[in-house]
């Protein structure tokens, strides 16, 4: 249940005011992620590099503190993985060499794969494209106005 407590957290934290937005953007470490608390409730955006220090993945992050709330409003958390080392079960599912980023969907499977840094637009644009994400879209308007 402590995975999920610090996962709720992470999530709620690009809600607060625009000033603060960057100051307390967080990520989640792979070591502390637990899929099936996830699985068809958050999207991940997976980071991966071979060192914290990688340029691609500090770039990366810089990225994404940019404009954490349009990741917050396609329900993603941002996930982490720097230590080769630790062989995590995320690293082990999806095998990067160096710097990757990869985009997945609410059932974690793999939508997108990417071997340089991509902004949030980027991101959100491609997100925005995901099967369950389009049906997401579709959905609302119609539950909003019956």
């Amino acid at each position: 249940m402590k995975p999920l407590y610090v996962l709720v957290l992470t999530a709620l934290l690009p809600l607060s005011s625009a000033a603060q937005e960057v100051a307390e953007f967080r990520s989640l470490p792979a070591s502390d992620v637990v899929v099936a608390d996830l699985m068809f409730a958050k999207r991940g955006v997976v980071v991966f590099a071979d060192s914290a220090n990688d340029p691609n993945f500090v770039r990366q992050m810089e990225l994404i503190a940019r404009d954490p709330k349009a990741l917050a409003e396609r329900d993603v958390v941002v996930i982490t993985d720097t230590d080769p080392a630790a062989k995590t079960a995320l690293r082990q599912k999806l095998r990067p060499r160096g710097f990757s980023l990869v985009l997945l969907d609410k059932d974690w499977q793999p939508e997108l794969r990417k071997p340089l840094p991509w902004d949030v637009r980027e991101i959100s644009h491609a997100i925005d494209k995901f099967p369950l994400r389009r049906q997401e879209m579709n959905e609302r308007p119609a539950a909003a106005g019956g």
